[in-house]
This record gives C-alpha cells, structure tokens and sequence, in this order.
C-alpha cells in the first residue's frame, strides 16, 4: 500500500526538482553586467532553413568580464549571428570584426536593476506556484486513493506530511536561487 504512495512522492519530488531547474534556466536568461558564455543560450540564428542556438554554429565564450566573443564555425555566419544578437530581447549591439563578433555587456543602472529585480521575482513566484500546484496534485491523488479505498486515512496524512515537507524544501530552493540571483543584480 505504501508503494502507491512512495509512486506519488516520487512524482512529486521530480516534479519539483523540474519546476526548481525551470526556474534556473529562466534566470540565466536574465542579465547582470558580467558577460557569461550562456547568455546567448536562447538566441536562435537561421542555418540551412532551421533556427539553431547560436552555440551550435559558432563558439561562444567570454573574453573578459565584460564582454563576450563568438567565433563562428564557417565564414559566412557573422553577419545573421550579429543579426540574431540585435533582434534578441537582450539589448546587446555586437560589434563585427571580420569573422569574429565582440558582444560588449553594457553596464546596468540603478534603475535598470530594480526592474530585473522585479523580473526574477516574479520568475520565482511563478516556480513557487508551480511547486504548490504539485502539491495540490499529489494530494489530490491521495484522496482518490483514500476513496477508492487503496489507503487508509492515516496513510493519507502522513502522505501529505511528506508532500508538505517536499513542498517547503523545494520553495526554500526556490527562495535561494532567487537571493543568489538578487545579489548579484545588485552587484556593481
């Protein structure tokens, strides 16, 4: 009987961890001033008809704190990488040297800072009541067994005591990344 339960913990927990990982992912996104090789992760360039990361058709790496440099893997990418790095969300302006872009990071303001705040904020609400929802999932489930009599009352609650404690492990998680990221907005 308690396997059934052991089944919904277990999917919760990877649940968790997924919507945790999200979060992370989502924060790369976000820029602080110093210049990461990640950055251009989500930025696609048109190569033979697909969108590809620009990472698959050029090396992308910092070369100093403040400014990242792509090399492309043939001659004739230059031009559309530095034209998907314009075009991207990410306020960068690359600057051509021959087959090799610089992506110069500008420095961030006070005010520009306050309003990324915000964003990882609300990035990381967002994970929180994507936590919750598994929760809410998994007890759900356990009341369906409960009903169906597969499990006793007991089994349910200390089955959603182990739910809960997943839950408040997983938004402390959430609630680290969030500080660590924070932070380092707000480093100048």
């Amino acid at each position: 009987m308690t396997t059934v339960i052991e089944d919904i913990q277990k999917d919760a927990k990877q649940r968790m961890q997924k919507s945790v990982e999200a979060l992370k992912s989502e924060l790369v996104k976000i820029r602080t001033g110093r210049a990461h090789s990640s950055l251009l992760d989500h930025v696609t360039v048109e190569y033979y008809g697909a969108e590809v990361p620009v990472n698959q058709v050029a090396n992308v790496s910092a070369s100093d704190a403040r400014t990242l440099l792509v090399t492309p893997f043939e001659k004739g990418m230059a031009p559309k990488i530095e034209k998907a790095i314009i075009q991207s969300d990410l306020g960068l302006n690359p600057a051509s040297q021959g087959e090799v872009l610089r992506v110069p990071m500008p420095a961030l303001n006070e005010e520009r800072r306050k309003e990324l705040v915000k964003v990882v904020r609300n990035e990381a609400e967002q994970a929180r009541v994507a936590i919750r929802n598994v929760r809410r999932d998994a007890n759900s489930d356990m009341k369906t067994l409960v009903k169906e009599k597969e499990i006793t009352e007991d089994d349910q609650r200390r089955g959603e005591e182990q739910i809960q404690k997943l839950t408040d492990q997983f938004v402390a998680q959430v609630d680290e990344v969030l500080e660590q990221k924070e932070q380092e907005l707000m480093a100048i």
